[in-house]
């Protein structure tokens, strides 16, 4: 297969993970709305579609900033440092998204049936979503053909160091 036909199936499959995941999120956050919601409230189905689609999307966006790489581009610490805050920042939102079902969880109360997404919930799975963004920004801000990373500047106190 020519490198062409292989870059042009990777994008395919991006694009099919990035809808596939669009939708599985839009189906989760508008469950109520379209009347597709099984359980009052926001219930484990809807999480585990909400992270399926997260981490379809989290999948689709390191595949498409990879291949904005070279092909023989050295890896850097700094994307792998960027790809394992992404994956940290999804197994977050997985362990917050279903702590009550996994029995860790702040909302175990003996009137409640089933368990339910609080605000505790809620701000996990945010802050692992900002995990998973600076994730993105570190491997996307990494070297690729480049000498250097474009984050260099933190290193050097802004100033640009002249190569004699």
């Amino acid at each position: 297969m020519t490198a062409t036909g292989t870059s042009r199936i990777r994008k395919n499959v991006t694009i099919v993970l990035a809808l596939l995941g669009v939708l599985l999120v839009t189906l989760a956050v508008v469950a109520d709305t379209v009347r597709l919601d099984l359980t009052p409230g926001f219930g484990m189905v809807q999480m585990f579609a909400l992270l399926s689609g997260l981490t379809l999307l989290t999948l689709s966006a390191f595949l498409y900033l990879h291949s904005l790489r070279p092909y023989d581009a050295p890896r850097s610490l700094q994307a792998d440092i960027g790809i394992r805050l992404g994956a940290t920042g999804l197994v977050f939102t997985y362990v917050t998204g279903m702590s009550d079902l996994i029995g860790i969880g702040t909302h175990v109360d003996p009137t409640f049936d089933r368990p339910f997404v609080g605000p505790l919930q809620l701000g996990g799975i945010i802050l692992g979503v900002l995990m998973i963004i600076a994730g993105l920004i570190l491997y996307y801000t990494s070297r690729g053909p480049r000498e250097s990373s474009s984050l260099e500047f933190l290193i050097n106190g802004g100033k640009h160091e002249e190569q004699n």
